[in-house]
């Protein structure tokens, strides 16, 4: 349905995380995957982040949700962002799946907006990777080149910046498509009564991957390794370069283990920072899936689901949302299809449970958590 039309393969090499480019005509005939009343239905439920901002001669107001009435904010000067909207509307992943070429594990979520003329956000700087997909209506944005940027009014806490000199400075019409890396300035403007998406896609930092190393060696009592030296410094005030050094080869050696590190990388790899709409089915058993299957069903994911593999892993498993599956029976080319196949028909299903046995019991496992759903063909119509 949202098929791409630049050559991937050329933005993979010469375009991704190296330079901010606008990219014309990206989907041709767009169409938006969900109304503005929709996404306004959306932004009623609790569990939905979304915010309204609003443009001022001050600058912005953000007002977070959930909302149920728009009427106070008039006409123009303001927008509503609502994240995560492939977790709550299915209708919108086929244009996630349109975005598969990055891999699943650097992806964060989609974010619709509605826009009214002359709304915005005003210029600030990601720390992630965007697409900012045009759909209906019209959109100045403006993108300037790396550098240093002062936080507006010197506020440190402001994810606002001044303003930039633009490298890009262009109008977005539907089935356009701005991609922008980490670290350069941009601002959207609103023309007419405009919906847009962003696909983000963000890969942790030093400071939460140092984090979610340390939770794990603590829950699982790993890391006591302690240095040791054979050389003392003729000072006893003094930390010698080389003991510095020794003590964070410790580290250094944790690193090069992926006995070490590979669990606590798919279990963080895995995981969403939105809330999944996860729906437990704890009651169903391995011949009830049997007989939805035999009946039509299908089996999908939930929206915004990962499950990931770690290539060359230390153990045969998947991780699905920070929980890890073992999976010593399986082979490594279904282990691929279960991370790359986001959803199957009963066909497939059939097939694949025939093969190996062993993912009866996976799938009743992942539905009975709500990560897997259960469709009947009557459902899908």
């Amino acid at each position: 349905m949202y098929q791409l039309t630049f050559d991937i393969n050329e933005f993979l090499a010469n375009t991704w995380q190296k330079k901010p480019v606008l990219l014309r005509g990206a989907f041709k005939d767009f169409v938006d995957p969900i109304s503005a009343e929709e996404l306004a239905g959306l932004a009623c439920e609790e569990d939905i982040a979304s915010r309204v901002v609003n443009t001022t001669a001050d600058g912005w107001d953000v007002i977070h949700g959930p909302f149920e009435d728009y009427s106070e904010y008039g006409e123009q000067n303001w927008q509503l962002l609502v994240q995560a909207v492939n977790h709550w509307y299915p209708d919108s992943q086929p244009l996630v799946e349109a975005f598969r070429f990055i891999p699943d594990w650097r992806f964060d979520d989609l974010m619709a907006s509605f826009a009214t003329p002359k709304g915005g956000v005003g210029p600030h700087i990601d720390n992630y990777d965007v697409f900012i997909i045009q759909g209906e209506g019209e959109r100045r944005w403006r993108v300037g080149d790396l550098g240093n940027y002062q936080q507006r009014d010197n506020n440190p806490n402001s994810p606002l910046i001044e303003d930039f000199e633009p490298i890009i400075d262009e109008v977005l019409q539907a089935g356009d498509i701005l991609y922008i890396p980490p670290g350069y300035p941009h601002c959207g403007e609103t023309l007419t009564t405009a919906m847009s998406y962003s696909i983000g896609f963000r890969a942790p930092s030093q400071q939460e991957v140092v984090n979610e190393l340390a939770d794990y060696f603590i829950d699982n009592n790993l890391g006591s390794q302690r240095f040791t030296s054979n050389d003392e410094p003729s000072s006893p005030g003094v930390v010698s370069t080389s003991h510095q050094q020794g003590i964070m080869k410790l580290l250094a050696e944790l690193a090069n283990n992926p006995q070490a590190y590979q669990t606590m990388m798919g279990k963080l790899l895995s995981q969403n920072r939105f809330e999944l709409d996860i729906c437990p089915d704890e009651s169903i058993t391995e011949q009830e899936l049997i007989d939805a299957l035999t009946q039509g069903a299908t089996i999908s994911r939930i929206g915004g689901l990962k499950v990931l593999k770690l290539e060359d892993d230390s153990a045969q498993r998947i991780f699905v949302n920070g929980e890890v599956f073992e999976l010593n029976e399986l082979n490594a080319e279904t282990l691929t299809l279960l991370t790359n196949q986001v959803s199957f028909t009963s066909e497939q299903a059939l097939a694949l449970i025939d093969a190996e046995p062993q993912l009866q019991t996976l799938f009743t496992q992942l539905l009975s958590q709500g990560f897997y759903i259960l469709q009947s063909s009557e459902s899908r119509r």
